[in-house]
């Protein structure tokens, strides 16, 4: 098995992961409207709503579908961490989901969470904990 991921490394991929939700975001909810107004002169207010409402869902998405799928986001995948079951299984849907929506509804107590990283032998962050997770480096190959 790997190593287990420490603080820093974490904290990095999640600033690489709020940088790309900060282009990604607006251009979901601005995105569609401004080329439908590029055409029609203005966009009907169902197409605002609904990329708005898109917009809301790309970081549960992007979260819950990257831990799900590949266990990298792509602030993962530049740091080399990978996020796994104690077993080293991959996470559920669900669990996935979850761990996604608590860490955005919460990111104060998440980002809180992630001192205990600092003394738990496997440097799990309290949310690792609650959803039987534990981040690792993933390795080459």
């Amino acid at each position: 098995m790997s190593a287990y991921a420490g603080l820093v490394t974490r904290l990095s991929a999640l600033a690489v992961d709020a940088i790309l939700l900060t282009v990604a975001v607006p251009a979901v909810a601005n995105g569609p409207p401004s080329l439908w107004a590029s055409m029609t002169g203005q966009a009907p207010g169902w197409i605002k709503v609904c990329a708005q409402f898109l917009a809301g869902l790309v970081p549960v998405l992007y979260f819950a579908v990257c831990w799900w799928g590949s266990g990298q986001t792509v602030g993962g995948l530049v740091l080399g961490t990978i996020v796994r079951r104690p077993d080293g299984t991959h996470l559920s849907p669900a669990r996935a989901a979850v761990r996604a929506i608590v860490g955005l509804a919460f990111p104060l107590i998440w980002l809180a969470g992630m001192v205990t990283v600092l003394w738990d032998p496997s440097r799990r962050a309290l949310h690792d904990r609650i959803f039987g997770t534990v981040v690792r480096y993933k390795r080459p190959g």
